[in-house]
């Protein structure tokens, strides 16, 4: 169960977690609905199990910053392994649409200081989008980051991976010639007194 006192700030706590959490491991919204505070390991090789599609099981590794963010979160509620990671104020997990509706809660807040967001649909799926994105970007190829988002197959991932103009840029520097001279080419006196005397 969360705290009643000072529910506001436990809610935001759980709600940072998740968000960090999402984007960070590329769950599905079910998969993160459906964590428990035993498939959370810390330490060495700090990792979440999560039970994807097609009932195919996988453990993805946390960074050293969302590690601490949930390790601090669940070491404050007191919790036990069959416990939800994140639970609504009864201590049930929460449903995927309340997900949803936190997701756009915090676009509505962070549109403020991000007016584009305005003109975009962000949805929980679009935080694993983001994942996968910020693996490609890191120099991750697509075989791991299917791996990673436990996909059956590469062609499931290449949908998430239409890079963006900033990828394609240095991809683009990786493979361009050697920059010719730009200036226009000078004959030498020499050859121009040669040229004229035929």
């Amino acid at each position: 169960m969360l705290k009643s006192n000072g529910a506001q700030q436990t809610i935001g706590r759980r709600d940072h977690a998740l968000l960090l959490t999402a984007i960070q491991t590329g769950l599905r919204v079910s998969e993160l609905t459906a964590l428990r505070c035993g498939d959370v390991t810390f330490g060495t090789g700090a990792n979440v199990y999560a039970i994807g599609k097609g009932r195919r099981d996988r453990h993805t590794p946390l960074t050293p910053a969302t590690a601490k963010l949930l390790r601090s979160w669940l070491t404050d509620r007191r919790v036990e392994p069959e416990d939800a990671v994140f639970a609504t104020r009864t201590g049930a997990r929460l449903s995927t649409d309340t997900v949803e509706d936190l997701v756009d809660k915090h676009v509505a807040t962070a549109t403020a200081a991000c007016p584009s967001l305005q003109s975009k649909r962000v949805t929980p799926h679009t935080l694993r989008h983001t994942c996968a994105m910020n693996l490609l970007a890191a120099g991750v190829d697509v075989a791991t980051i299917a791996l990673f988002l436990g996909h059956s197959s590469i062609r499931s991932t290449e949908k998430y991976i239409h890079a963006d103009l900033a990828l394609k840029e240095q991809a683009l520097a990786r493979i361009a010639p050697t920059p010719a001279a730009t200036h226009r080419y000078r004959p030498p006196d020499q050859l121009l007194a040669f040229l004229e005397s035929l």
